[in-house]
């Protein structure tokens, strides 16, 4: 029999649940079984996680298929109904070692229950998961889960649960753990990173855990935040970012639209002058800062005008990295009841987004030319300097090391050195 096969789609989340899960697996003696530990994030995700089912089954005959993840939280009897899904299991259960017992061949084929998916807004806490060296060259910490904001365009919170924060304590002593194996950078990850701590007592904010692991683990080189909803950024997380070089000056926004009637349909919790107003200050504070950002083409009602003022976010927060999402109605929200923008125009929209971002990104890579970076090295030639940017060598480096570079051009969209 063989070791599991694991197929991650979506976050860097779900990537490190799927890291987990492994050990679980592992531990519980489960073998000769696939899992998919899907996305839900838009219907596009959804139609993929079936694409790589049926794939998936065809390239591993007699093994057992388990279907895990947001979208199997979200709509279990869609995966369910497919003939070549063995299993499906929430997004609470896949992190519960008694899970992965009950799922130990050869009693799998035989089990009654096909959906073992719980009501996932009953959890009220999120387990610490030490995962030792998720990746080879930097390490993600899971510190929060679940979101309690309900954009109308969003069916996360519903695959995910309200929001759930791991205590700063077990956060710092596992990056202690991770700087003792090696790793130069720690990234922060979660659903809804900024609402951290809300659920602890004495209700800490980010900008508080980022200090603290700064200030108890002096031997970590880099840390890095992952992405952030701006209008929650507390005065100690500015604070961090004007004083602290360890981290890292590159952030993502949770933006998702530049046009203020836009974003209230949305249901923001932020105005366009806001997102600009962040920008200038974090830049302020640490000048070479990078943003990158999530926008939405074509949400429903948007006019030309509004989407104008989308695209002209771009340059108006000075964005340097953007993920463009076309947008998909996910049933069950809000935005899909609401009157939908022709697809040809979403797409006409997105692809201008997209061009807007290339562009940026350009501007920012003939700025490197001539700068001295430090780069983490995740290859013989590769690596990422503070700002996240893509670098190639002409020749081979230590990975996992951090080198000194002085960058020579750009080709694409990475740097050369």
């Amino acid at each position: 029999m063989s070791a599991p096969i694991f197929s991650t789609l979506g976050c860097r989340l779900n990537a490190y649940e799927t890291e987990a899960m492994k050990e679980l697996a592992a531990a519980a003696g489960v073998d000769n079984a696939v899992v998919v530990n899907t996305c839900a994030v838009t219907a596009e995700a959804v139609r993929k996680a079936k694409q790589e089912i049926r794939r998936l089954a065809r390239e591993n005959p007699g093994a057992s298929i388990i279907v895990t993840g947001c979208a199997a939280q979200t709509e279990p009897e869609t995966f369910a109904s497919m003939a070549e899904v063995t299993k499906v299991i929430g997004n609470t259960e896949k992190m519960q070692a008694e899970t992965w017992t009950s799922l130990r061949a050869p009693d799998l084929i035989g089990l009654t229950e096909k959906v073992q998916v719980d009501d996932i807004m009953s959890v009220r806490e999120t387990a610490g998961h030490l995962i030792d060296g998720f990746g080879r060259h930097r390490a993600y910490v899971q510190v929060q889960n679940g979101c309690d904001h309900r954009c109308t365009f969003c069916i996360i919170p519903y695959g995910r649960g309200n929001s759930r924060s791991v205590p700063a304590g077990v956060v710092v002593d596992q990056i202690k753990r991770l700087v003792d194996k090696g790793f130069n950078e720690v990234v922060l990850t979660g659903v809804d990173l900024t609402s951290w701590g809300a659920d602890l007592p004495a209700t800490p904010r980010l900008g508080d855990l980022v200090m603290r692991i700064l200030r108890l683990v002096p031997d970590l080189p880099r840390l890095r935040i992952s992405s952030i909803d701006s209008i929650e950024a507390d005065d100690a997380l500015m604070g961090a970012i004007a004083t602290e070089p360890r981290l890292m000056p590159h952030l993502h926004l949770s933006l998702q639209a530049g046009d203020d009637m836009i974003l209230k349909r949305m249901k923001r919790r932020h105005l366009r002058d806001d997102a600009i107003r962040f920008c200038e200050e974090a830049r302020s504070l640490r000048p070479d800062m990078v943003f990158g950002a999530d926008i939405i083409a074509g949400f429903p009602t948007e006019t030309d005008e509004m989407f104008a003022n989308s695209l002209k976010l771009v340059e108006d927060c000075g964005l340097t990295f953007l993920h463009v999402f076309p947008f998909s109605p996910r049933k069950g929200t809000p935005a899909a009841r609401m009157p939908q923008v022709r697809g040809p125009l979403v797409k006409e929209r997105a692809a201008l987004l997209r061009a807007a971002g290339d562009a940026a990104l350009a501007r920012h890579l003939a700025a490197q030319v001539g700068r001295q970076h430090q780069v983490l090295m995740e290859g013989p030639r590769m690596g990422r300097t503070e700002q996240f940017t893509e670098v190639q060598f002409t020749e081979d480096r230590a990975e996992g090391q951090i080198v000194t570079a002085r960058i020579a051009g750009f080709a694409q969209t990475a740097l050369t050195a």
